[in-house]
């Protein structure tokens, strides 16, 4: 009983959030100021969170093949490539790399 009033809660919760968005849009006015800020926080948290989710550190040692790859998809993303082809040519050159030996 107490699982299902939880995931409830957590529906109508969530429904709201997304309900809120496109009726409160033309009321809520952020500054010029505030509308950078969240813009530059976004990319920030989305670095921050492809660095923790590419690079694991703390489980081990993670050798060179790994960032190469990373690296290899940061280039290809900043170039604009279509994402299956970042994808593609991360996990590619990781797997050559550590087919060549690289730990």
């Amino acid at each position: 009983m107490m699982l299902a009033a939880g995931v409830a809660a957590l529906a109508a919760g969530t429904y709201a959030f997304r309900w809120a968005g496109p009726a409160l849009r033309s009321r809520v006015r952020f500054p010029d100021r505030g509308r950078r800020l969240l813009e530059v926080g976004a990319v920030v948290l989305l670095a921050a969170l492809a660095a923790v989710t590419t690079l694991p550190l703390g489980t081990g040692e993670i050798g060179i093949a790994m960032p190469v790859g990373v690296a290899v998809a940061g280039l290809l993303a900043w170039r604009r490539s279509p994402l299956l082809v970042v994808v593609l040519a991360a996990a590619g050159t990781t797997a050559l790399l550590r087919l060549a030996g690289l730990p």
